[in-house]
């Protein structure tokens, strides 16, 4: 059964966040503006702009697994705390899911569209949040 709930996707990072907004109904997801962190902190009013401006019914956030599925130590935990805390700031729901090998998928997709001058940081992080995201609604409706 498909619904036709807006999602936001983060692929968090410690310099660059990703950002993809994505449709339920469709199973797609579209690459945002990717957002500047300082060692993972972001400007929570960048954040805020952009779920007044999506008003997004759910968020998913990338969850760093290493190739077992093992949680990455360094980075997964504050992937987690940034979920929670978005979640604690504007009340939305979030979810957590398995970004394995999103960055490289990304990379990939993007260099297929634009060669190298495409593989830009921001892209990258952004392509990354719309692989999330779109593995995410996969995963939901068995795709």
């Amino acid at each position: 059964m498909s619904q036709s709930r807006s999602v936001l996707s983060f692929d968090y990072g410690t310099k660059s966040i990703g950002v993809a907004i994505g449709q339920e109904l469709t199973g797609t997801a579209s690459p945002l503006a990717a957002l500047k962190a300082k060692d993972g902190i972001p400007n929570w009013d960048d954040i805020e702009k952009i779920l007044k401006e999506w008003q997004p019914d759910l968020i998913v956030v990338g969850l760093p697994l290493d190739l077992n599925g093992k949680e990455l130590e360094t980075i997964a935990p504050r992937a987690k705390k940034f979920a929670n805390r978005i979640h604690g700031r504007f009340g939305y729901a979030v979810e957590l899911h398995d970004e394995r090998l999103s960055t490289v998928e990304a990379k990939s997709e993007l260099f297929e569209r634009g060669g190298y001058r495409s593989l830009s940081k921001g892209n990258i992080d952004s392509q990354s949040a719309v692989v999330i995201l779109e593995s995410w609604f996969e995963r939901q409706y068995g795709a």
